[in-house]
């Protein structure tokens, strides 16, 4: 009985002890420690200079702009402290037990997505596809924030910041940079109100009660809008000239300018590997926590700090009844720590075959997600103080995303003394934050595609110039007067659903068609001792089901996607959904691309393809077809 490969070669089986025993003994060497690969010579793989060189990347990739934007807000919206509780529980059932997988499975395989899901279950090889194409669409949309950060940074160099007051040219006459609420204005019967309801988009509810013979009452709504947010949208995206999604406008070529800066940041960071990024991590991945550290004393001395901690932490044990807290604490521990986008897996791959990558999952996830808290003290005695000299309730100025850290926080900013100075060393710690996030993704892709196309490693530099450039040129169409309507789609579409898909079929095969026990058995040989029962439940049934959960909840609750005001037609969501499944198809598509090119019955190819490439050596070795599935049983046939 014959078997093929994917990619059609011949399998001829053998009987020799001597054989079996030489491959038996390679399933415990590093498959990337070999110098000799299908006839063809290659250089060893590189490692990191230093144990803290990866740490520093992992940390850096981890903690991106989402903690700062979004965890704060979360923990404030779904209960305060109690929020912890929901977040700490999914972290310890689904986050890390993923977190620790992806790691593992990088350094035992030390090949990128597409060659260590080829090896762990070819008929699954279109996982590694699709994780590499979802980094690849998500670097697309993500340098583009980065630039905006680069933008904020250099027009903080002035004595006074352009979003601190009205005036300008870029201002209307709904600029309003006066405070929320005014004392009431008293006539004879008739009292005048003014009441602001944000501060990023205040609206001033002008009531008129006028006490007559026929009690007339008027109301009339003018709307005022914050210095800092007509500066993001009139001054700098230029959103005012855009007619939507559709009609996106010219090139803003002050934004292309601040992308190209990003990439030629980001070239000569990865130009050369992990040598040279190694070392640049040492200050994108250090320098936020410094500035967060400046930021907190600071925030603590001002007025209102104390109101805004106390909004973010004080629980509220009722909002634990509901399942929008219990989904949101899912998601923002799924994405936060990123696995699924072979980041991970393509960093890990650089370690030392007995590297304590068990060690590095604890402290990496552990210090991550420490980031997300303690940057929410940052956050709210900014905001608290803003609330409190603006005269609002702190649920009035609580946003998250981009809103937060270029209107918001900007306009919070401009009320300090020395404001310039807080604004340049905030958006350089932006400007760190995205740039690691970013040299994780963009590794993730040329690790990925340099192992699967062995030949593309000799011309490292060529081949990251390319990708940098394909980027740049796409990149322009999000650098357009609309182009923040094309990086909201993208941020919707490229990578949430479809990352949750990729990584659910991930914990399936790592489980069930690779088998925990033996997955265990390889952790077994990086570190001297199995996994525990714990990270094989957690592997197993945890994971999936905790995959699976926000899958269905997220497309239950699914509304068409909207940018602030502008709901986008059905045709951008449409665009936006076939984004998302064209990662997604990869799965199936080269499942199927394998079965048709393997030979035999089709339940001898789908057993073939079930097989992971070590066993299939031993099938050649010792005349045996071994299949591992359902936790790792063998089946086994004699030839």
């Amino acid at each position: 009985m014959d078997s093929t490969d994917c990619d059609g070669a011949l399998l001829s089986a053998k009987s020799s002890p001597a054989h079996a025993d030489n491959h038996q003994k390679a399933l415990h060497d590093s498959p990337e420690e070999k110098k000799e690969e299908n006839g063809v010579q290659h250089k060893e793989r590189e490692t990191w200079d230093t144990k803290l060189d990866f740490l520093l990347s992992v940390i850096g990739f981890a903690v991106d702009l989402a903690n700062v934007w979004r965890f704060p807000y979360l923990c404030y919206r779904n209960g305060g402290g109690a929020f912890l509780i929901p977040y700490l529980l999914m972290l310890a059932a689904a986050g890390i037990p993923l977190f620790y997988m992806e790691l593992a499975l990088g350094q035992y395989n030390k090949t990128g997505a597409i060659t260590c899901w080829g090896r762990l279950c070819p008929l699954f090889k279109g996982i590694g596809w699709a994780v590499v194409l979802i980094a690849f669409y998500t670097d697309f949309f993500y340098n583009v924030v980065i630039a905006w950060s680069i933008h904020f940074l250099f027009s903080s160099f002035t004595s006074e910041l352009p979003w601190a007051t009205c005036g300008h040219e870029w201002n209307t006459e709904y600029c309003y940079e006066g405070k929320a609420s005014v004392a009431a204005v008293s006539g004879n019967d008739s009292n005048a109100t003014l009441e602001g309801t944000t501060v990023s988009n205040v609206l001033i509810n002008l009531t008129l009660e006028m006490n007559s013979t026929n009690s007339t009452n008027v109301t009339e709504e003018v709307r005022k809008i914050s210095p800092a947010e007509e500066y993001f949208n009139n001054r700098f995206l230029q959103l005012d000239k855009s007619g939507g999604i559709f009609d996106v406008g010219s090139i803003n070529w002050e934004i292309a300018l601040c992308l190209l800066a990003v990439y030629l940041i980001c070239y000569f960071s990865l130009w050369k590997g992990i040598k040279m990024s190694g070392k640049v991590v040492w200050f994108t991945a250090l320098f936020p926590y410094v500035v967060l550290a400046i930021l907190m004393v600071r925030g603590a001395t001002l007025e209102g700090a104390d109101k805004g901690v106390e909004y973010y932490l004080t629980p509220n044990f009722t909002r634990l009844a509901s399942s929008s807290v219990w989904v949101d604490a899912a998601t923002q521990v799924f994405f936060s720590l990123g696995p699924g986008f072979g980041v991970l897996l393509a960093f890990a791959s650089y370690n030392q075959i007995n590297n304590n990558v068990y060690r590095d999952a604890l402290i990496t996830s552990t210090i991550n997600c420490a980031t997300s808290f303690v940057s929410g003290f940052v956050i709210f005695m900014i905001l608290g103080h803003m609330a409190e000299t603006a005269n609002l309730p702190i649920e009035k100025v609580a946003t998250e995303g981009p809103g937060l850290v270029f209107v918001v926080y900007p306009a919070a900013i401009a009320t300090l003394p020395a404001a310039p100075f807080w604004s340049i060393i905030f958006f350089l710690m932006l400007l760190t934050l995205g740039l690691d996030s970013s040299f994780g993704g963009s590794e993730a892709v040329i690790t990925a595609i340099s192992d699967e196309f062995p030949a593309l490693r000799k011309h490292r530099e060529v081949f990251v110039g390319a990708l940098f450039s394909l980027y740049m040129i796409v990149g322009l169409a999000f650098c357009t007067q609309g182009g923040a309507y094309v990086v909201s789609l993208m941020d919707r579409y490229a990578a949430g659903y479809s990352i949750l898909f990729a990584v659910f079929f991930e914990s399936l095969v790592v489980s069930w068609a690779y088998g925990v026990e033996r997955f265990s058995n390889d952790i077994k040989t990086m570190l001297g001792h199995p996994a525990g029962m714990y990270w094989k439940i957690c592997w197993k049934f945890v994971a999936p089901l905790f995959i699976l959960w926000i899958m269905i909840f997220g497309l239950v609750q699914y509304t068409p996607h909207s940018y602030d005001n502008y709901v986008y037609p059905w045709e951008a969501n449409f665009i936006g959904w076939c984004v998302a499944l064209s990662s997604v198809l990869c799965i199936p598509l080269f499942a199927v691309i394998g079965f048709l090119r393997a030979s035999g019955s089709p339940m001898e190819r789908l057993r073939f393809l079930l097989t992971p490439t070590n066993d299939k050596a031993i099938q050649a070795t010792a005349g045996y077809h071994v299949v591992r599935m359902n936790g790792g049983i063998v089946i086994g046939e004699k030839v």
